[in-house]
């Protein structure tokens, strides 16, 4: 479980965009795979803590992914 972040996926707008394989080839710390199907991703935790917060992925997809510091 992460210490520092929390990501927050959106499921459905992520799946309505569209974005699921950008997302997964634009974060630079792997924090996404591939989900149940090609139109979504899942969260790989063991890389959550890894996040730079560059804000790649929040861009991609600003409705549908949410980066919450829990610090």
């Amino acid at each position: 479980m992460a210490m520092f972040i929390r990501i927050d996926v959106n499921e459905d707008v992520v799946r309505d965009t569209g974005v699921a394989s950008k997302l997964i080839e634009t974060c630079p710390v792997k924090i996404f795979a591939p989900g149940a199907d090609d139109k979504s991703v899942t969260v790989v935790d063991d890389n959550v803590d890894e996040c730079t917060l560059c804000d790649l992925c929040e861009q991609a997809c600003p409705d549908g992914i949410k980066v919450v510091k829990l610090y």
